[in-house]
Parts: C-alpha cells; sequence; structure tokens
C-alpha cells in the first residue's frame, strides 16, 4: 500500500462517501488510532471537533464506534475551529483529537485531521503507523466489553476556546470604536469568531454565519473574499477578516477593500513581535510558496526566512525543532506558537488588530510592508498517474527553470488534497513568468 492510500499534507481528505471518506474508513480509523494511543491503565480519551457539513454526520459516529471499541471514551464538541481541537486536548489532558473537516473545499468534500496528545496534528511516522492497521485489518487488540468507552457532550467547549482566544489579545488594548465584518464561511467559526470580536469591544458585522450543511466554503471565506471587501467598503467598516471552513486560515481586507494575504499576515506579525522583543528563532518559517518579497523585507529587519515544504504541519515541526515562534503559509495559516499548536485564523486575526492599534494609522497604510513580487498561481486537474513523471513535461520544466535562473522561482508540486498539478511561477518579469506558466499548464494538461 502507498502512502497516498489516506494521507496527505493534512490529514485524509476526499469526497464525501467515497473512498477514502466514507464511514468503514472513519471507523477503521477511531479503532486503529485509538489502539495507537492507548498508554497505561488510565481511562483514555478523545475530543471529537467538526465542522457544518452535511457528511459530518456521517463520520462523526462511525469515528465514536472506533474509540469505543478501541476502549476510548469520547468527547463530542461539535462545530468548533480546528485549533480548538489542539487547545482542548491540551486542556482535557485527552490521549488524542480528531477534527472532521476539509477546510477551505467545497461541502462535497471531507476530511479527518489527527491530533495527539501535546495538541499537534500527527507525524508522518505515526500517520503511517495507523495506515497500517487500517490495511492489514489489525484490531485483535479491541477493547473487552467491560473495557468500551463511552461518549458525552462538553456543552460548554465553545466558551472555553472563545475565552482561550480573547486571552492572546493584549489586555492594555481594545477593539472599542472599531467596526469589523468578519466572513465565517458558513463554516466551524460561525458562532465563536462574531463572539469574540463582540467581547472585545468591536462593533461586528458577521457574513457567512448561516450553515446549512452545503454552503461552506460557497461564496464566502477566505477562497471568496470579494463579499467581504464589498462589505468593508460599503459599511465604511476598519477592516474585514475571513476565515476558511475551519477556521485555521485567514485573509485581511483593509477599508480599502485591499486584500492582506497569509505573506503580508506574517511581515506585520513578525514586525509587531520584533519591535516588542518577543520574536523567537531570529526570523520566521514560511513554505515555498511565500513569495520573494517577504524574505527581502525580513532581511532589512535582520530576520530570516526558513523554508519548508508545503503543510502547515511541516511549518510547525520546524518551528518546534529549531525555536521559532512565528510561522505560516501565503494561503493563511499562520501558526503562532506563543498560543497554538497550529493555525489559528482568529488568534491571527487578533493580532493583527493589536499590531494595527499600536501602529496607530489604517490597515491600508500599516499593512502592506512590502510590494510582492510578480506571482502567478495555476492548477492542472489530471485523472490516473501524476503527468509529472512523463519525459516531455520533465524536458519543460527544465527550461522554465534555465530560463528564470537568478531572476525568480519556480515550483511544480502534486496537491496533497487533490487530483492537482500546482504551478507556481514568480520573478521580476511578470510577462515572463507568465508565459511560462501558460507553456507549463498546456504541457501538463496534455
Amino acid at each position: 500500500m502507498t502512502r497516498s492510500f489516506l494521507f496527505g499534507t493534512d490529514g485524509i481528505r476526499g469526497t464525501a462517501n467515497t473512498h477514502p471518506m466514507t464511514a468503514d474508513i472513519a471507523l477503521k480509523i477511531g479503532m486503529s488510532a485509538g489502539q495507537q494511543f492507548l498508554r497505561g491503565d488510565h481511562r483514555h480519551r478523545v475530543v471529537i471537533a467538526k465542522d457544518t457539513r452535511l457528511s459530518g454526520y456521517m463520520l462523526e459516529p462511525a469515528l465514536v464506534a472506533g474509540f469505543i471499541a478501541a476502549g476510548m471514551d469520547v468527547v463530542l464538541v461539535g462545530p468548533l475551529p480546528t485549533p480548538a481541537v489542539g487547545m482542548l486536548v491540551r486542556s482535557l489532558r485527552a490521549d488524542f483529537g480528531v477534527m472532521i473537516s476539509a477546510s477551505h473545499n467545497p461541502y462535497q468534500d471531507n476530511g479527518i485531521k489527527l491530533f495527539g496528545p501535546d495538541g499537534y496534528k500527527l507525524s508522518d511516522e505515526i500517520e503511517q503507523a495507523i495506515e497500517t492497521r487500517v490495511a492489514q485489518n489489525y484490531f485483535d487488540a479491541l477493547a473487552k466489553p467491560d473495557k468500551l468507552g463511552r461518549a458525552r457532550r462538553l456543552d460548554d467547549a465553545p466558551g472555553r476556546y472563545i475565552e482561550f482566544a480573547k486571552s492572546t489579545f493584549p489586555k492594555s488594548l481594545t477593539l472599542d470604536g472599531l467596526k469589523i465584518i468578519i466572513d465565517c464561511a458558513n463554516g466551524a467559526a460561525y458562532q465563536v469568531a462574531p463572539t469574540i470580536l463582540r467581547e472585545l469591544g468591536a462593533e461586528v458585522i458577521a457574513i457567512g454565519v448561516e450553515p446549512n450543511g452545503f454552503n461552506i466554503n460557497d461564496g464566502y471565506g477566505t477562497t471568496a473574499p470579494q463579499k467581504l471587501c464589498d462589505s468593508v467598503v460599503h459599511e465604511k467598516a476598519n477592516l474585514g477578516i475571513a476565515l476558511d471552513g475551519d477556521a485555521d486560515r485567514v485573509t485581511l481586507c483593509d477599508e480599502q477593500g485591499n486584500i492582506a494575504n497569509g505573506d503580508q499576515l506574517l511581515a506585520m506579525i513578525a514586525t509587531h513581535c520584533h519591535k516588542s522583543k518577543t520574536l523567537r528563532g531570529s526570523g520566521v518559517v514560511a513554505t515555498q510558496m511565500s513569495n520573494m518579497g517577504l524574505e527581502r523585507y525580513l532581511a532589512t529587519l535582520g530576520l530570516t526566512l526558513a523554508r519548508v515544504r508545503i503543510g502547515d504541519r511541516y511549518v510547525v515541526e520546524h518551528m518546534r525543532a529549531h525555536g521559532f515562534n512565528i510561522g505560516g503559509e501565503q494561503s493563511g495559516h499562520i501558526v503562532l506558537g506563543d498560543y497554538a499548536t497550529t493555525g489559528d485564523g482568529i488568534i491571527a486575526g487578533l493580532q493583527v488588530l493589536a499590531y494595527m492599534l499600536q501602529d496607530g494609522r489604517p490597515l491600508s497604510r500599516c499593512g502592506q510592508l512590502f510590494a510582492p513580487l510578480p506571482q502567478v498561481l495555476k492548477n492542472v486537474p489530471y485523472t490516473g498517474l501524476s503527468p509529472l513523471s512523463q519525459p516531455q513535461v520533465k524536458r519543460a520544466i527544465a527550461e522554465a527553470e534555465k530560463d528564470l535562473a537568478g531572476k525568480g522561482r519556480l515550483l511544480i508540486r502534486e496537491s496533497g488534497t487533490e487530483a492537482m498539478i500546482r504551478v507556481m511561477a514568480e520573478g521580476e518579469n511578470r510577462p515572463q513568468i507568465e508565459a511560462l506558466t501558460e507553456e507549463l499548464t498546456r504541457v501538463l494538461g496534455a
């Protein structure tokens, strides 16, 4: 069995009710993950949250049954952001955590994200061990009848996360006098995010807060920020905040309707922490997708940009291994190690608000800290085997890299969550990178 059977760059993901996102696989994941994390004679406990997709009603009970069969008690918390799972696992001293979500994907998809007892996403090695159990149907160590787990709901879980998120905002500051548009993508944060901002003093207009099982990320959230931008301008708001379906990503919009992506957010937060002498690791951790403009800006502050492979999990691993406390992705996964174990869109948004308030200027003036180099992104769907192994594709990539040598970057990779080839070209000459991207897209799709 190959690794692609189940786990991608962010857990397991696929179209709901088709392999591997089926009730059968969810049941086996619960059993095998439960067995993997049995560690002693105490009552074992797993926290399970989800977003607002219809298929969550199928996957959640299947996972519950699997964990109970393995001898784990289950704590159900309902719709909550992914980072709340990491927080609750540690707060409840649980042995495991699960988030049922496909993040920014449409409602047809769903996913299973797994967290260890330390609140961090699992390593490749542990995921592989779980996958091996599933593949081999290795369930001979299931609990005896008197050792089966139990399930219960934690009714105050949203309140616990709300108080935790508020505690990350400087006590010397308030959001009084600010009008903020919050777009929750009809997803997991539709209740908690507006509450957090209101309790910190802001006047809040919430959009994307009417989930129906089908409309998550549909025209709202980080992948479709136009409604947010229009609302900010129309309502004369100070800024807008967009989250994705599970609220581990964030995009901000300034008062003029201009978007600030993850790279600009990293620049703002790093600048704030650098000035306050709370930045650790002498820089920021990001992925190969982050713009060279961010790297050049950080260098002017005497800071470094450490690049890792795509995936917020790898950002976190590098942060922990090398003592960084800020990392993230251009897509809006912002990881603040002083507060959270994974990307948290709400907490990242609060830190940018603190930066703006302390700067004293509107986001349009204090939020664009560097001019990004032109960057072109294309997605090329495929069926069957990846086209990256084809000789003509390899030749086209080599020629493009030769053309960009010393003047830009080229990054071509398989998506970890979809049957797509991601093509990114970056450089100082926009017509050149647009032409290169167009040619590569043509070759990949041929």
